[in-house]
């Protein structure tokens, strides 16, 4: 039986061979590209991970539970996978390759930037953001020609202005932690990503991402199954 049978699976070509992701949930998602098999965010509340196949490589984008999670990375994680993380979760894991914020590195020959994540606007009872600057990863991994940005928790910070031929995009819209559909919008209009995934998104309203979009021809927003 197929372990990915009930999960949605986009194929992309790039120049360097197909790219297939798989929408796993929540903030979990599934790469595979050139044989390799590369997990973001693996959450056990969205999938069996041990029903699934090995990684050859882990990304964590920060340290909440929802992104790093001691029981799915014990499922996938062998001796050789190798993890890309931020200091907070290196604090909690043994190995891996730290990225801060700007920093680059190429893994299993994919180049992979680090770039903020963080709040501006939405704050605990506290004051402090959900999410504070300089702790949080999103990514860029470049396969062949193709750029594909997995945003991480974070809101339309003013980095996003310097992404460039972004092909995917991944922009978290979960209420109130990261971004709400009108930031999801001006987010897309400042590096206009090709095609648009809103994910992380628990309850709020995709199809309002969508109406806000309908005037960019040059963004496809595509919905998946990511609450």
């Amino acid at each position: 039986m197929n372990a990915l049978a009930p999960f949605e699976t986009d194929r992309f070509s790039t120049s360097a061979g197909e790219l297939a992701i798989t929408f796993l949930g929540h903030g979990s998602l599934l790469l595979t590209f050139g044989g390799k098999t590369i997990y973001v965010d693996p959450f056990s509340r969205v999938a069996d991970y041990t029903k699934l196949t090995g990684a050859d490589l882990i990304l964590l984008t920060h340290e909440h539970r929802d992104h790093l999670d001691p029981q799915a990375l014990a499922a996938i994680r062998t001796d050789s996978t190798l993890l890309v993380l931020t200091e907070a979760c290196a604090r909690e894991l043994r190995g891996g390759i730290v990225l801060r914020n700007g920093e680059a590195q190429t893994v299993l020959g994919i180049p992979i930037q680090a770039v903020p994540a963080y709040n501006i606007q939405h704050r605990r009872e506290n004051g402090e953001p959900f999410h504070p600057r300089g702790l949080g990863n999103g990514y860029v991994l470049t396969f062949g020609e193709t750029r594909v940005y997995v945003a991480g928790d974070t809101e339309n910070i003013p980095e996003m202005n310097e992404l460039q031929e972004i092909a995917i995009a991944f922009l978290p819209m979960n209420l109130p932690y990261t971004m709400t559909p009108q930031m999801a919008a001006a987010a897309a209009r400042a590096f206009r990503p090709r095609v648009l995934y809103p994910y992380h998104y628990g309850n709020t309203d995709t199809g309002e991402l969508v109406k806000l979009l309908k005037d960019e021809p040059a963004i496809e927003v595509r919905i998946r199954r990511l609450a």
